[in-house]
């Protein structure tokens, strides 16, 4: 597929990620259409050259791919039922909902059943990279999904991510997701118990940080989340406490389902869970201040 032809791809949801994803896909040629519940994110994506939407069922009519950016499960699924009388009729088109949403695996399974019952296909692709990745067509992107869709769906995934990994059936974007985000939870707290125990034990902890990048204990939170947000006090990564609370949690409850034994998992949620002195709207980077800092 050529992105010559105009491809016409719709952003359901245009907050820090999705908005960025916007402005990627129409920098690299795709006609994209954008729609979020805020007008003030439908004017900044209008003058990326966005076309703004007022309705989400206008994406459904006009759009070749969907993409979502959408806080939880039950948006995604939301979206789809209350729309999905739009894709009965576009039975002659193979519309790929590409959902980026840190959703959960069982409704991403339902979903995909329902559209490929319709002829289309779903998707689950949730992303790594924050916001810089997503403005810069340079996120790392995880597939849950058949084949033959990502194939199709090849193109705007390549305009997206770096990195696109299909790793399995609907589902298994969100399972690799939740496991991800679990290990970034957990360096974040024990990357920052490392540096409070150099501190304590009288080394500075930049020369601490530095020995850890350059050995065995080095992780992408100590490598680029402490220099750049924790150590800098600056912690606006743009990915908030709420949002990693509900990973972590989801990632919770997918080892109860499934039986897995996890007591370190079970301590970090707990730990993530119990920070009752940091808000949901905080930057989740906080969690790694290892030492008193002004808010």
């Amino acid at each position: 597929m050529s992105t010559d032809k105009k491809v016409t791809v719709g952003v359901i949801g245009l907050g820090s990620m999705g908005l960025g994803m916007a402005q990627t896909l129409a920098s690299r040629g795709f006609r994209t259409l954008g729609f979020d519940l805020s007008a003030e994110r439908r004017d900044l994506a209008a003058k990326s050259n966005i076309e703004p939407l007022d309705t989400i069922a206008a994406a459904f009519e006009a759009s070749d791919f969907l993409v979502f950016s959408l806080p939880t499960a039950k948006d995604v699924a939301d979206v789809v039922n209350q729309h999905v009388d739009i894709l009965e009729k576009r039975k002659s088109a193979h519309v790929i909902i590409i959902d980026t949403s840190t959703s959960e695996p069982d409704v991403s399974r339902e979903l995909a059943d329902r559209l490929v019952a319709l002829g289309h296909g779903f998707l689950d692709a949730p992303v790594s990279g924050g916001p810089a990745g997503a403005a810069s067509g340079k996120l790392t992107m995880m597939l849950g999904g058949s084949e033959e869709d990502v194939a199709f769906a090849r193109p705007v995934i390549e305009a997206l991510a770096a990195k696109a990994l299909h790793v399995g059936a609907s589902g298994a974007g969100n399972v690799a997701k939740l496991v991800n985000n679990l290990l970034a939870a957990a360096h974040m707290v024990t990357t920052s118990e490392a540096l409070k125990l150099a501190l304590a034990g009288g080394i500075d902890p930049e020369a601490a940080l530095r020995v850890l990048n350059a050995a065995s204990g080095r992780s992408m939170i100590s490598e680029v989340h402490f220099p750049t947000w924790v150590m800098s006090n600056r912690f606006d990564s743009g990915f908030s406490m709420g949002l990693m609370r509900k990973d972590v949690r989801l990632a919770s409850e997918l080892a109860q389902r499934t039986g897995a034994e996890l007591p370190m998992a079970d301590l970090v949620a707990k730990l993530w869970a119990g920070s009752t002195d940091l808000k949901d709207g905080d930057d989740f980077t906080r969690m790694g201040a290892f030492k008193p800092v002004s808010n």
